[in-house]
């Protein structure tokens, strides 16, 4: 493993590992390459600040009257981030992540509509567990991580835009490929 990783690294099974949401906003704020990376991390941040918050809640008790509310105010924090997703550019939508990514947004949407309809309006306690609730929650910002870094390393392995790729071919494929382009302009 390198030695630049912005994980941590676990001792017992040398690999990177995040053992908290904190430490999830941490690594968040410190990826992103470029502007649409910065903007994606530091919405998953904000993300994981209300998750946290959530999950505490849900250890402490399970009224409905107290955590409903933040539950719905994550809603409205998915909806936005969600948002910003489906707004990112071609670069990102053709990544095998961005779809997975947001199907996890979707399925954890889903839930937290499910979990506030759960037992009516009229039962005292919500019906999620914060244990449910976390693990939905890890898996939904894990493949927001692994579309970050698949972004990044695509950007990092990008050639510039002015550097033709026939210019790397040797001369016989050339001559195909012009030939090729003739057979189609005729």
């Amino acid at each position: 493993m390198a030695t630049d990783s912005r994980l941590r690294i676990n001792p017992a099974t040398n690999l990177p590992s995040i053992t908290s949401f904190d430490e999830l906003g941490h690594f968040l704020r410190s990826a992103g390459a470029d502007d649409d990376s910065r903007r994606v991390s530091e919405s998953m941040s904000q993300l994981s600040v209300h998750i946290e918050a959530i999950i505490a809640r849900l250890r402490v008790n399970r009224v409905r009257t107290t955590v409903a509310p933040m539950l719905v105010d994550m809603l409205t924090v998915l909806r936005g981030h969600r948002t910003l997703v489906v707004d990112l550019g071609l670069p990102w939508r053709g990544l095998y992540e961005y779809a997975a990514y947001l199907q996890a947004l979707n399925n954890f949407r889903v839930l937290i509509g499910q979990w506030l309809l759960d037992g009516g309006p009229r039962s005292t306690e919500l019906l999620v567990a914060p244990e449910d609730f976390e693990l939905v929650a890890w898996r939904t910002l894990g493949e927001g991580m692994l579309l970050i870094d698949m972004y990044e390393q695509w950007k990092a392995s990008e050639q510039p835009e002015d550097a033709s790729k026939l210019g790397a071919l040797e001369e016989p494929q050339v001559q195909r490929a012009i030939q090729w382009w003739k057979k189609l302009t005729r």
